[in-house]
Formats: C-alpha cells, sequence, structure tokens
C-alpha cells in the first residue's frame, strides 16, 4: 500500500524538480562558459534543459499526469525553438528533444521527480 502511495502524481513535487532542474542548468552552463569553445555542447544541453523546465515550471499541466504529458507532447511537436545564447541551433534542437523524451519518459513512469541532486 505505501509503495502505490508513492507512486501517486505530486504536481508540487513536479514543480520543485523542475525549479531545482533550471538552477542547475544555469549553473551547468556558467561552468560550461568558463570551458570555451571545447564545451559549447555542454553549454547548449545545459541551455535546452533549462528552456524545457522552464516552460513546463509555470504552466498548470503539473497538476495531473496527463496534462503534464500531453504538454511535453505539444512541445516535442514544435518545430523549432528559440533560446538566447545557444552556439549551435541544430545541437540545440536535437538536445531540447531528447530532454522532452527523457520528461515524456519519467512522465509515464511517474519516477525521477524526487531526485533533487545537481548532477542526475
Amino acid at each position: 500500500m505505501a509503495d502505490e502511495k508513492s507512486k501517486d502524481w505530486n504536481g508540487e513535487t513536479v514543480r520543485t524538480w523542475l525549479a531545482s532542474r533550471i538552477v542547475s542548468a544555469r549553473a551547468d552552463q556558467v561552468a560550461a562558459e568558463r570551458g570555451g569553445r571545447d564545451r559549447q555542447d555542454d553549454c547548449d544541453k545545459a541551455a535546452a534543459e533549462e528552456m524545457v523546465c522552464a516552460a513546463l515550471k509555470g504552466s498548470a499541466s503539473t497538476e495531473s499526469q496527463k496534462a503534464f504529458g500531453e504538454a511535453l507532447r505539444a512541445l516535442l511537436d514544435r518545430d523549432d525553438y528559440i533560446w538566447s545564447g545557444v552556439y549551435n541551433d541544430t545541437r540545440f534542437d536535437r538536445h531540447v528533444r531528447t530532454y522532452i523524451r527523457k520528461l515524456i519518459k519519467m512522465t509515464k513512469t511517474k519516477e525521477g521527480f524526487e531526485n533533487l541532486k545537481r548532477y542526475q
């Protein structure tokens, strides 16, 4: 019974997780910027994570698993993604889509949103 309760969808946990990922992504971008040209892909990857989490954080879709999944699919269906500070648009789009797919899997299994560590 305790196992079933831990699998329930919790919008507050998801919003807290999204907020923590935004902070972590910004820190990762700063670290990548310091690395220079060799770490531009890392910077784009962190920017993609920040963009996706920021797009979802303020939305009411976090209240239900179904609505959150639909919001993720709508975001995945977009043609392009615009974000400032991106080095390579094609690479950034790929990172955004990869991150959205990761979140879709997490949403289906309802696992991973309790992990607030910086490196996941």
